[in-house]
């Protein structure tokens, strides 16, 4: 996976830094459209491969795109 947050995100309610890498590769599983990232807490892996789905008014914009074409 290549692009990473490396600053990461505080997340108060449980004291650890999130960061995230992922390929931005956009999939679609026949439902939603989704991109995988590892996410890590305080630099170890907790979630491998997690689905983050797209955004409505992203996917919206996206296939805006693909009409255009």
């Amino acid at each position: 996976m290549s692009a990473t947050v490396p600053e990461g995100q505080l997340l108060p309610g449980i004291g650890v830094i999130e960061t995230v890498e992922s390929d931005n590769i956009l999939r679609w599983d026949g439902a939603d459209l989704y991109v995988e990232q590892d996410v890590y807490h305080n630099g170890q892996l907790v979630h491998r491969r997690y689905r983050r789905r797209v955004t409505r008014p992203v996917a919206q914009a996206i296939a805006q795109m693909l009409a255009q074409h």
